[in-house]
């Protein structure tokens, strides 16, 4: 099957023919549709995540359909049509999968970066982690659901129970989660980089009443602020955006380092509060909701052998919505 292989952080990834995957107890293959390029695969190929599994597939924004099934698994069926998250096994058996937590799994696998991912024509997944995914989406409308919708929707779950909603950095997974907050009576605030007129139009298109630049203070406090980009200094401004009460929720897996802040913008019981990973209720719970809302995705589709130019733009910021790769 046709393959893209990092060979090691910070080299471009490459076209290869590698064997199409055997399914082993408790897996499916499936064959790849779509699988959208997020952010914590430029983290990945970028080396700022140590440790990944070398050659690696990268890619955990995974919509295909069953092709093959392991010993033991008897709750999927040949052509149903899946999704692949980012937590692509847990051990069931640490404290933190034993309290409910397994998106803190001590020994846990990620999609496309600890175990192989999308950027292939097949895959080989746990099945326990293998979501339905609706059929009112095509392949590359789905593929955001997997990360930037779940993890959108997690710390969204974590903002509380306000309705002043601030977001900073409106890419993938912010253009989801408007729309999920917009539904449940959120009034949105968002924030972009300085001088980026289309983010900000963008922003009120899905449901924002203000739109501003990450170095603006919104019209009023928020109850909440979300953090999707990998700024460390968006966090001291975002207490500053809160009103006293209010949490600001880190979502991504990396960032960079936070500069030193006054307390006084965090008394008064402000929070700050980071989101790691998913769990299987977020899932199931989140990819019944996006028909319902329903969710629109915005993407822009590229041939897997783009695999680098969509990395690059998503790199450098000339994506609207999300970057998906399309198997030919």
């Amino acid at each position: 099957m046709r393959a893209m292989l990092l060979d090691a952080p910070g080299k471009k990834l490459r076209l290869a023919q590698i064997p199409v995957p055997h399914p082993g107890p408790g897996e499916v293959v499936v064959k790849v549709e779509a699988c959208g390029v997020c952010r914590t695969d430029l983290h990945v190929v970028d080396g700022e995540l140590p440790g990944p599994k070398l050659p690696l597939v990268p890619g955990h924004e995974i919509v295909g359909r069953v092709a093959a099934l392991g010993e033991g698994v008897t709750h999927l069926r040949p052509g149903a049509r899946v999704g692949i998250p980012w937590l692509g096994w847990t051990c069931g058996e640490c404290r933190y999968c034993r309290a409910g937590r397994e998106n803190l799994c001590e020994r846990a696998l990620f999609t496309g970066y600890t175990r192989d991912g999308g950027y292939a024509e097949f895959t080989a997944a746990d099945a326990r982690f293998c979501f339905p995914v609706a059929e009112s989406y095509s392949a590359a409308e789905a593929t955001p659901l997997l990360c930037a919708g779940l993890i959108g929707y997690r710390s969204l779950r974590m903002a509380g129970e306000g309705r002043l909603l601030g977001i900073y950095g409106f890419g993938a997974a912010a253009h989801i989660v408007a729309q999920v907050a917009h539904h449940e009576g959120w009034r949105l605030f968002a924030f972009v980089k300085p001088g980026d007129e289309a983010a900000k139009d963008f922003a009120l298109s899905l449901g924002a009443e203000w739109a501003g630049g990450s170095d603006e203070a919104p019209p009023e406090l928020l109850d909440a602020a979300i953090i999707y980009a990998p700024a460390g200094p968006l966090v001291p401004a975002a207490l500053k955006a809160v009103a006293p009460g209010g949490r600001v929720v880190c979502a991504g897996i990396h960032m960079s380092d936070i500069p030193s802040f006054p307390y006084d913008i965090l008394w008064r019981e402000r929070s700050i509060h980071s989101v790691a990973n998913l769990t299987r209720k977020d899932g199931e719970a989140f990819l019944a909701l996006a028909p319902q809302v329903p969710v629109v995705t915005t993407v822009e589709t590229l041939p897997l052998e783009e695999a680098n130019e969509a990395l690059a733009r998503l790199r450098e910021g000339r994506l609207t919505g999300a970057a998906v790769l399309v198997m030919s």
